[in-house]
C-alpha cells in the first residue's frame, strides 16, 4: 500500500510547517496551480518524492524549477511502486500558459500512450494525474473549466485505478467521485490522502483531517 498526499490549486498554509508531517505520506502528487516554492517546501519537509503536472496558472517548468520534483506531464513515471501517467494544463480559454485546444490535447494524450508503450513493465497505470478533469466527468459548464475530451480515450488505454485532478474549486460544495470502468475519478482540491494498492488492487481514501490508522 502506498500512501499518497495529493494536492492542487489551493495552498494549505499549515503545510509550510509541521502540520503536514503528521500525514506521513510515502509520496506527494501535485495536480497543478500551486507555487513552486510550496511544492519544494513539501518535498523538503516530508523527504518524499513529489510528482507533479502543471496547471494553467503555473509558469512553464524549467530545468531549475521546481527543484527536485518529477514532472509527469505527457510522461509515465514509476515512483514508490506506483506507475503514474500525467497530463497537465486545461482547455484553452485565453492566452495563458499550459492551455491547449481539444485537438492539441488529443495529440498530447497520444504522447502519454506512446510513453507507456516504451516503458517496461505491465500495461496500464495506477494513477492518471491531470490538472483538469475529463469532459463531462466533474468539470463545469463555464469556458475556463470545461473538461478534456481526450481523457476518455486515455482512460480506455491506460485503465488507471485513479484519475486525480484539480482545476475545479469546490467552494464548499460536494464534488462526488465519478467512475468510468475500473477508474475512480476524484477532485483533490485542496488536498486528499489516498492509500493506493499498486496495479489495481483495492484502494481506500482518507478525507482531509483524517489519518490512516
Amino acid at each position: 500500500m502506498v500512501k499518497a498526499l495529493v494536492v492542487a490549486d489551493e495552498v494549505v498554509e499549515s503545510f509550510y510547517g509541521e502540520g503536514v508531517l503528521r500525514l506521513e505520506p510515502d509520496i506527494v502528487l501535485a495536480a497543478g496551480d500551486l507555487p513552486w516554492d510550496y511544492l519544494e517546501s513539501l518535498a523538503a519537509s516530508l523527504e518524499v518524492p513529489v510528482v507533479f503536472v502543471p496547471g494553467n496558472h503555473d509558469p512553464e517548468a524549467s530545468p531549475t524549477r521546481p527543484r527536485g520534483l518529477i514532472n509527469a506531464d505527457t510522461r509515465v513515471v514509476d515512483v514508490m511502486g506506483l506507475r503514474i501517467a500525467g497530463l497537465g494544463g486545461c482547455v484553452r480559454y485565453n492566452r495563458g500558459p499550459n492551455q491547449y485546444t481539444q485537438r492539441q490535447f488529443t495529440k498530447r494524450a497520444r504522447q502519454v500512450v506512446r510513453a507507456l508503450r516504451r516503458s517496461p513493465g505491465p500495461a496500464g497505470v495506477d494513477v492518471l494525474l491531470t490538472h483538469a478533469p475529463p469532459l463531462g466527468l466533474g468539470d463545469d459548464v463555464d469556458l475556463p473549466h470545461v473538461g478534456i475530451d481526450a481523457l476518455h480515450g486515455l482512460l480506455e488505454h491506460l485503465e488507471p485505478t485513479w484519475l486525480l485532478h484539480g482545476h475545479i474549486h469546490p467552494y464548499g460544495q460536494p464534488r462526488p467521485d465519478r467512475h468510468r470502468g475500473r477508474t475512480t475519478i476524484r477532485n483533490v482540491v485542496p488536498w486528499k490522502v489516498i492509500e493506493i494498492e499498486p496495479r489495481g488492487r483495492v484502494s481506500t481514501a482518507l478525507s482531509p483531517g483524517q489519518r490512516s490508522q
